[in-house]
């Protein structure tokens, strides 16, 4: 499947921002620059016709437990919309949101 394709395989936008939220919250870890880089792009690859990341730079740049659960959401899209909740329901079971640690560096330096 082509990457590109996927901003018209979900149900609506709620569940393709509902993907991108669970890519970013609890895949895309800042701790891990180059894994997070690909990811990010992967989310917005989501939501773009043109191309963001390519497969071969997923597989390259991506820990595998996260890969697979990439591919998984990937298959997903091209099996039908409950699927991709499916897929989205183990990632979040899988993956707990991720907490944005410089986020909170800069509160605490600016209290």
């Amino acid at each position: 499947m082509e990457l590109t394709d996927l901003r018209t395989r979900f149900r609506d936008d709620n569940q393709r921002r509902r993907t991108q939220m669970v890519i970013h919250d609890c895949l895309a870890d800042d701790r891990l620059q180059e894994e997070c880089r690909y990811l990010l792009k992967f989310f917005w690859q989501l939501a773009m016709p043109y191309r963001e990341v390519s497969m071969s730079e997923l597989e390259m740049h991506l820990a595998p437990e996260k890969l697979e659960r990439v591919k998984a959401l990937i298959h997903a899209a091209t099996e039908s919309p409950d699927e991709i909740d499916s897929r989205i329901d183990e990632t979040l079971a899988a993956f707990p949101i991720i907490e944005d640690r410089g986020f909170w560096a800069g509160v605490e330096r600016w209290r």
